[in-house]
């Protein structure tokens, strides 16, 4: 490694270095979980560069041997522990099914497959670690941009991030092995695209990250409304047509959830104004943590809040969902008084599940319906309803005859039909 190249990876560490001691700061102001993930990735980034470009080496840190033992792992490591946490910033879990598989599945398998991967002979393990981590790095950058076309707006930019990343593997560990003559412009090239890889993934992980915690600490999201900061009617409206639009498209399965508040007027009574306007920001602060912040929100009107999820792993996965959302917004709310004291205040509320198929449906209809169903799930103990597949009738969520076709309500389940609920 000459003075040139030096200079290079130097500038390159340090700007990943960099990026690490931001979000090692935003980790000790406001520790979590998904925080720690984000350091954790850009330290192993580092670590990467750092043990590949041969800068290690030329700091005489470690022996030829140990040296090619952690190239062998750095690059698979580092991308299973992207894979990690990726997983649960596109919300995989509660989106697709095959989507959260391959990242569950890369995650656990790439690092055992580099520790396999020390058998080999010494001339075949860099070769096979590249192939690992290119493999895996690959496959992610895919499915960020599979979930780009279920909605997620932010999944793009960390798609580019993937992206780059492939180049920024491949220079470094054809340096790691030796393959031709790389001047230092060339290796610049594989530099910057590690540097800006790690400095785009790192910063749409933050943005996502700040979006959590606002939702989490001030019950807000960034929008139009001005007092829960939700997307305005007219905002969410836009919203579901573009979803309906892609949904034609990629053939998958959503959720329209309609949370009503039938008793404002009792809690503005108890608590004034500016009681009521606070217990709105909590009860929307819920409704984003129950849906996940990669789905949109809205106040459609005053007591409706509508949650728009772009993509479902099942509709089995609406009870659940509908379950879940009405016991998180029943829950007493505590909010200052008229005259300055903590009052706990309890809402009478409905949610109506609508499920979005792959058909397209006129936007007003589906809010419209989970209006309608949101209504219906006054009278029910639950206070979340849906239409079954089955019958074709409003049930409780906890009702709903999921994977059967054109069967009779069981006995005692009182079910009302869709065209009485709608009268």
């Amino acid at each position: 490694m000459n003075v040139q190249s030096l200079i290079v990876w130097s500038m390159a560490l340090g700007a990943i270095a960099a990026v690490a001691v931001a979000r090692a700061g935003d980790l000790l102001a406001r520790p979590s979980v998904s925080q720690l993930r984000a350091v954790s990735y850009h330290l192993s980034v580092l670590l990467l560069v750092l043990v590949l470009s041969g800068v290690l080496h030329k700091a005489g840190a470690t022996g030829g041997g140990r040296l090619q033992m952690l190239q062998v792992l750095a690059g698979p490591l580092c991308v299973a522990l992207s894979n990690f946490w990726i997983h649960g910033w596109l919300g995989a879990a509660h989106r697709d099914r095959f989507m959260a598989a391959a990242l569950r599945l890369s995650a656990l398998a790439l690092p055992l497959l580099a520790v396999a991967a020390l058998w080999l002979p010494a001339h075949q393990r860099l070769p096979a670690a590249a192939a690992l981590a290119v493999g895996g790095s690959a496959l992610t950058c895919w499915l960020t941009f599979r979930a780009w076309t279920f909605g997620d707006r932010l999944a793009l930019a960390m798609a580019l991030g993937c992206l780059l990343t492939l180049p920024a593997l491949a220079g470094l560990y054809a340096l790691a092995m030796r393959l031709g003559q790389w001047g230092w412009p060339a290796q610049a090239a594989v530099a910057a695209c590690a540097a800006f890889s790690n400095g785009l993934t790192g910063a749409v992980l933050w943005r996502r990250e700040r979006h959590e915690w606002r939702t989490r600490e001030r019950g807000s999201v960034p929008a139009v409304d001005p007092v829960t900061k939700l997307y305005s009617s007219a905002a969410l409206v836009h919203r579901l047509v573009e979803s309906q639009r892609r949904r034609g498209r990629t053939r998958r399965d959503g959720a329209l959830l309609a949370v009503t508040i039938f008793d404002a007027e009792r809690v503005t009574a108890l608590v004034g104004g500016a009681g009521l306007n606070e217990a709105w920001m909590t009860i929307a602060a819920r409704i984003q943590r129950q849906v996940g912040v990669v789905n949109p929100v809205g106040r459609y009107w005053e007591r409706c809040f509508v949650a728009l999820v772009e993509a479902i792993p099942a509709p089995v996965a609406l009870r659940g969902l509908g379950l879940r959302l009405a016991a998180s917004v029943r829950r007493p709310v505590e909010v200052t008084g008229r005259g300055g004291e903590p009052v706990q205040v309890r809402f009478d509320v409905g949610v109506g599940i609508v499920h979005l198929r792959a058909r397209h449906a006129e936007a007003e209809d589906v809010l419209d319906e989970a209006q309608r169903l949101a209504e219906a799930a006054r009278a029910m103990r639950s206070r979340a309803a849906i239409v079954d597949p089955a019958s074709r009738a409003i049930v409780p969520a906890e009702q709903a005859q999921f994977g059967r076709r054109h069967l009779p309500p069981e006995p005692g389940h009182n079910v009302v039909p869709l065209h009485r609920a709608a009268g």
